[in-house]
C-alpha cells in the first residue's frame, strides 16, 4: 500500500488525543437538530391523540369531535361488537396497500430499524401509523399511544436525518430521539424516556447519541404543558414501606415476572395461531377486533387505552372480584388484537395489568398500602416484560411523582427483571425480531478494543525493507520458504513508503523486473488501490484498537505500519490481527478465570514450607 499524500492526510485526519469521550465535531450540530426534532415529535403526539378521540367519538358516538370520551359509556349494545372489527378491517387495508411496516406495536420496529435498517423510515410510515393507530384505538383496540408515537417521531426524524444527508449513525441518534420525545410527550416522563432509549433503541451509550436524545426529551417536557394537561398521568403518594415489605418486594417481583412471561408467551403462542390460518395477513385485524368487540361487550371499560382504569387501580376504587374480571377481559383481548398484527402500543395495558396484579396479591402483602403493590407490580411487569428495569422504575416514579415508593419500586422490578433474564431466552420487543432470523444482544459492554491503543498493541520490534533493495534480493531474503510475515514495511530515508506484500513482489519477479527496486513497487501501487479510498494507510500510537480494526478492513490488510505522526512518518511499530486479538483475549480470561484469595493463597505456601 503507498503512503503518498501525506500532507493532504495529516490536513483531513484529526489528531488522535487520549480522551475520556470520543471528540466529534458534528455533535452540537445534532444537538440544534434534536432540539428541533423534540418539538415536532410534541407536536405528533398531540395529533396522535387527537386522532384518537376524534375516531373514539366518531366510532362510539357518531359524532365529529375530539373532546375526550371513554368508549365504555357508549349506547351501541351488542353492535359494540362490530365497532373493533370495523377498525381491523380498515387497518388490514391500510397495511397491505399503504405499508406493511405499520403493523405492530412501534418499538420492535423501531428496533429493527435502529439495527438493521440503517435507521431508515419512509414517508408512508410516518403518515399512515398514526392514522391506522388513532383508527384501531379509537374503535376500541386495547392499546395505549406510545407505541404509535414511538414509530412516528422517529419516522420524522429519520425523514429529516436522511433529507439532511447525515451518516447511518447519526439517523439512528435523530430516530430515537423523535420517538423518545413523543414517548416524552404522551406522558410526561423524560427522564424515563431517555432511559428506554438507553435500555431499548440505542445499543450504545456515547454522547453522541445521549446528548440530542436528552435534548429532545427535555424540549418535549418542556412543550408539553402547552398541549396537554400539565402534571403527573396518575398523581398518587403512598406511605413509607416498613422494613417487612422487603420480603413482600421479592414475592411481588417474582409474581411479576411469572406474569410477564405468561404475557409473552401468550402473545406468540396466538401470532403462530394467526398464522396458521388460511386467510391472507390483511384479515387477521377484523378477526382480532372481533374478539376484542365480544371482550368490550361483557366489559366496556377493557375498550381504548384505560389510562382511567389504571388510575383506579393505583388509587384502590375497584373491589378485587371486578378487578380480576376486568383485567382477565382486558389481557385476552389485548393479546388476541396485538397478536393479529394490528397497530397499537403496550405500555398502557402492561401497565393496567400490572396495577391489577398488585390490587390482587395487595391484602396479602405485609409492609404497605394497597395502593403501593398495585404501583410495584405496574413497574415490576413493565420492566420484565421490556426488559428495561430501569426505565420502569423511573416511569413509574414520572406518571406518579410518588417518591416515597422508590425504594419497593427498585427491589420489585429487579426481582421481576431477574427472573425474565434467568427464564425467557427472548422478550416481547426482541421475539417477533428474531422470528425474522435476526437476533438482537442486549447486553452493553465496553469493546476491548475501546479501552486498548495502538502503542499498546503494537509490535515495537519491526522487521523492515529498504526502498533502495532489488526485488529479486528481497524475494529471497524477506519473502522465502522462511518467511514469517506476508508484508513488509517498506522504508526510504527513514520514512514509511508503504507496505510491500508478497503478492506485488512475487508478481514483479516472475516479470522479469530485474531492475526494479522494491520502492518502485510501492510507488507502483499508488496508481491502483489505498489512498484513493479515503482511508489512512497508516496508524498513530493514540487511535483506538477499534479505529485501528476499522481502517484495516477497511483497507482488506492484515497488517499496518504505526508511525509517530503524519509529518515525520517515522516508523514505531507495526499492528497485525493478533495484535487486535490480545485484548478480546484477556476479556475472556476475565469472564472465565476464578481466583483465590491471595491472602490465602500465600498462607496455604507457608504452611506447605513449614511442613
Amino acid at each position: 500500500m503507498s503512503m503518498t499524500n501525506h500532507s493532504a492526510l495529516h490536513q483531513s485526519e484529526p489528531r488522535f488525543e487520549r480522551r475520556d469521550y470520543a471528540a466529534n465535531g458534528r455533535l452540537p450540530m445534532l444537538a440544534g437538530i434534536a432540539l428541533l426534532i423534540g418539538g415536532v415529535s410534541t407536536g405528533a403526539a398531540f395529533v396522535l391523540v387527537n386522532l384518537i378521540r376524534f375516531f373514539t367519538n366518531l366510532f362510539f358516538f357518531q359524532s365529529l369531535s375530539f373532546a375526550e370520551r371513554s368508549p365504555a359509556h357508549h349506547a351501541l349494545g351488542p353492535w359494540v361488537i362490530a365497532v373493533p372489527a370495523i377498525g381491523g378491517l380498515i387497518v388490514g387495508l391500510m397495511a397491505r396497500y399503504g405499508s406493511d411496516k405499520i403493523r405492530g406495536h412501534g418499538i420492535p420496529e423501531a428496533i429493527e430499524a435502529v439495527l438493521f435498517g440503517k435507521s431508515k423510515m419512509s414517508p408512508k410510515v410516518a403518515v399512515l401509523k398514526p392514522l391506522s393507530s388513532g383508527i384501531v384505538i379509537g374503535s376500541g383496540g386495547p392499546f395505549g399511544a406510545e407505541g404509535p408515537i414511538i414509530m412516528t417521531g422517529g419516522s420524522i426524524a429519520s425523514l429529516l436525518a436522511q433529507y439532511l444527508h447525515l451518516t447511518a449513525a447519526e439517523r439512528k441518534t435523530l430516530l430515537v430521539a423523535g420517538a423518545c420525545a413523543g414517548m416524552t410527550a404522551i406522558f410526561g416522563t423524560p427522564v424515563a424516556a431517555v432511559l428506554l432509549a438507553i435500555e431499548l433503541l440505542l445499543f450504545e451509550l456515547r454522547p453522541r447519541s445521549l446528548l440530542p436524545v436528552a435534548l429532545a426529551c427535555a424540549v418535549a417536557g418542556f412543550l408539553r404543558p402547552f398541549l396537554f394537561e400539565a402534571g403527573p398521568l396518575f398523581p398518587l403518594h403512598t406511605a413509607p414501606a416498613s422494613t417487612v415489605a422487603l420480603g413482600s418486594c421479592v414475592a411481588a417481583g417474582l409474581l411479576c415476572g411469572v406474569l410477564g412471561a405468561a404475557l409473552t408467551l401468550a402473545l406468540y403462542r396466538t401470532e403462530d395461531a394467526f398464522g396458521r390460518l388460511r386467510l391472507h395477513w390483511m384479515w387477521w385485524p377484523a378477526i382480532g377486533g372481533l374478539v376484542v368487540g365480544i371482550g368490550g361487550y361483557f366489559e366496556p371499560r377493557a375498550l381504548g387505552v384505560g389510562y382511567d382504569v389504571i388510575g383506579d387501580l393505583l388509587n384502590n376504587r375497584l373491589a378485587i372480584e371486578v378487578a380480576v374480571a376486568l383485567l382477565a377481559v382486558k389481557a385476552v383481548i389485548w393479546i388476541a388484537a396485538l397478536g393479529s398484527g394490528t397497530s397499537g402500543g403496550v405500555l398502557a395495558p402492561l401497565l393496567m395489568l400490572g396495577a391489577g396484579l398488585g390490587v390482587v396479591v395487595g391484602p396479602f402483602l405485609p409492609g404497605g398500602s394497597p395502593a403501593l403493590w398495585a404501583l410495584v407490580c405496574m413497574a415490576g411487569v413493565l420492566g420484565s416484560v421490556l426488559g428495561a428495569p430501569l426505565t420502569a422504575i423511573v416511569f413509574a416514579f414520572g406518571l406518579t411523582h410518588d417518591s416515597e415508593a422508590l425504594l419497593p419500586l427498585l427491589l420489585t422490578t429487579a426481582v421481576a427483571y431477574g427472573f425474565s433474564v434467568l427464564t425467557m431466552k427472548r422478550g416481547i420487543m426482541t421475539e417477533k425480531i428474531a422470528r425474522r432470523g435476526l437476533h438482537i444482544y442486549r447486553e452493553y459492554g465496553v469493546d476491548p478494543l475501546e479501552r486498548s491503543h495502538v502503542e499498546e498493541l503494537m509490535t515495537r520490534e519491526v522487521v523492515t525493507i529498504d526502498a533502495s533493495l532489488p526485488v529479486a534480493d528481497a524475494l529471497d531474503r524477506y519473502f522465502g520458504a522462511q518467511a514469517a510475515h506476508r508484508a513488509y514495511p517498506v522504508l526510504a530515508d527513514g520514512r514509511v513508503v508503504g507496505m510491500l506484500h508478497r503478492s506485488a513482489i512475487v508478481a514483479a519477479h516472475a516479470g522479469d523486473d530485474a531492475g526494479l527496486r522494491c520502492g518502485d513497487l510501492v510507488t507502483a501501487q499508488a496508481d491502483g488501490r489505498g489512498t484513493d479510498r479515503g482511508t489512512p494507510t497508516v496508524l498513530l500510537p493514540a487511535q483506538t484498537g477499534r479505529a485501528a480494526a476499522g481502517q484495516m478492513a477497511a483497507l482488506s490488510v492484515a497488517r499496518m505500519p504505526v508511525v509517530d505522526s503524519l509529518d515525520t512518518m517515522r516508523l514505531v511499530g507495526i499492528v497485525s490481527l493478533r495484535d487486535l486479538l490480545a485484548p478480546s483475549e484477556h476479556a475472556l480470561h476475565e469472564e472465565t478465570h476464578r481466583e483465590r484469595l491471595r491472602g490465602r493463597q500465600q498462607g496455604s505456601m507457608s504452611l506447605r514450607r513449614n511442613a
